[in-house]
């Protein structure tokens, strides 16, 4: 699949960093702005309600929540809760789901003042202009879905003097540690959710490009600016990974790592497998490859790296089940490769206009595996165009076992006839 341009699923009016998926609920929250630049840039965190109408996904922008002068970079979500990296800082907000406002006012009397002036807002009155002109497009209707955010605690994530910028974020899988990393070479965990610092140790030289952390929190993986990827017990160094130790025609330094993700397999439940992305240092006249490697996730020895092209790696995301992979570009392209294999699905090049900033597949609740519909696989990919869009990979073509066994039985009866009618008396 070459260069063409994917539907729009959603369209914001500000760039688009990050993005994610709430397992529960199947909303979509994605978040971004122009910062603290007095542009007339909105920053805000949007919620989207994703649908599946036939085989075409769509996106309706329920709740709009403001953030003031400081623009989302990076999110993570732990149960009801949104940890926001914006600036050098990290805020937790908490989203709830409020009963709609044509009930409650049935409730309390639909017959009041207060219920008919809710009704003629929302038949187009003033209030709801404004509402919309704010974005608060969950106010413009008493019958959609409500949301309320409120944010509950903030913590410094990063302490650059210059221009301190949290650069990732993540929750320990059993939400009790609270883990981000930023420009100053730190990695901070603190305790969920009492926000008690817990660990803050220089990790790297230079920024922290991504971190993630194992299932059982026994290990923290992070990668740096400084040409390293470094495997943590706590804040004890474990080891250092190297990706092209059997590729002697790989200069030393010649290559950094982007991005780290663990992920699961599929059918084997204790094992585990660690991705990473590494991109050139340096741009040469004639691009060289990027590469995506898997290793063991527990001893954390190399099984396989692939070349992915040619374009600057931006973003990786690992499905909930282990069983894809999904890149983004600076150059606005996203494809899907197989765990496994580390081979490319699918592949929609400069698909958006420019750096695909975050990734984020559906997950494998059963909010999300409705919402696939008839695909194995179904990402969703922001970018600084402001541009949502869905991916898929539709499931591959299979025959029902009793239907193979059926064939199979014909035609062992046919080789039997075929004999008996060649060789009277085989039988």
């Amino acid at each position: 699949m070459g260069k063409r341009r994917m539907p729009d699923l959603y369209r914001a009016p500000f760039p688009l960093y990050t993005i994610k998926v709430d397992p529960k609920t199947g909303w979509v929250i994605t978040a971004g702005g122009g910062g603290g630049s007095k542009t007339g840039i909105k920053n805000a965190v949007h919620f989207l309600d994703l649908e599946l109408v036939g085989d075409q996904h769509c996106a309706t922008l329920v709740h709009s929540h403001d953030t003031d002068t400081r623009a989302t970079m990076n999110l993570a979500i732990g149960g009801d809760v949104i940890a926001a990296g914006q600036d050098g800082r990290c805020s937790l907000m908490r989203f709830r789901q409020r009963q709609p406002r044509g009930k409650a006012a049935a409730k309390d009397g639909g017959g009041s003042e207060q219920g008919a002036a809710r009704r003629r807002a929302g038949k187009g009155g003033k209030g709801s202009e404004g509402d919309a002109a704010r974005g608060n497009v969950s106010e413009m209707n008493d019958n959609t879905t409500q949301i309320s955010v409120d944010t509950f605690g903030e913590v410094q994530s990063d302490l650059n003097p210059q221009d301190p910028l949290q650069k990732c974020v993540r929750f320990s899988p059993d939400l009790r540690l609270l883990l981000t990393g930023g420009t100053d070479g730190h990695i901070r965990v603190w305790e969920y959710p009492s926000l008690k610092e817990k660990l803050d140790f220089k990790a790297h030289e230079g920024e922290i490009e991504d971190l993630d952390i194992s299932p059982n929190n026994k290990h923290l993986v992070t990668v740096g600016r400084d040409f390293a990827c470094s495997i943590w017990s706590g804040n004890q160094l474990a080891m250092s990974l190297c990706w092209h130790e059997k590729m002697p025609q790989i200069a030393a330094k010649s290559y950094r790592y982007m991005s780290c993700r663990f992920g699961k397999v599929e059918d084997q439940k204790d094992t585990l497998r660690l991705y990473t992305i590494q991109i050139p240092h340096k741009r040469d006249r004639k691009p060289p490859q990027c590469y995506l490697s898997k290793w063991d996730g527990q001893n954390f020895l190399p099984m396989l790296t692939n070349p992915c092209g040619t374009e600057v790696i931006s973003t990786l995301a690992v499905s909930d089940s282990g069983t894809f992979l999904g890149l983004g570009t600076v150059t606005g392209s996203v494809a899907i490769y197989a765990a496994f294999s580390l081979q490319k699905l699918y592949y929609v090049q400069e698909s958006h206009g420019i750096v695909v900033t975050d990734l984020a597949f559906l997950p494998d609740t059963p909010k999300g595996q409705s919402l696939k519909g008839n695909n194995e696989a179904a990402m969703l990919s922001v970018a600084v165009d402001s541009r949502c869009q869905m991916h898929t990979v539709r499931n591959r073509r299979s025959f029902p076992i009793w239907l193979v066994l059926f064939f199979c039985g014909l035609m062992v009866v046919g080789a039997v006839l075929l004999l008996q009618h060649l060789f009277p008396g085989f039988i």
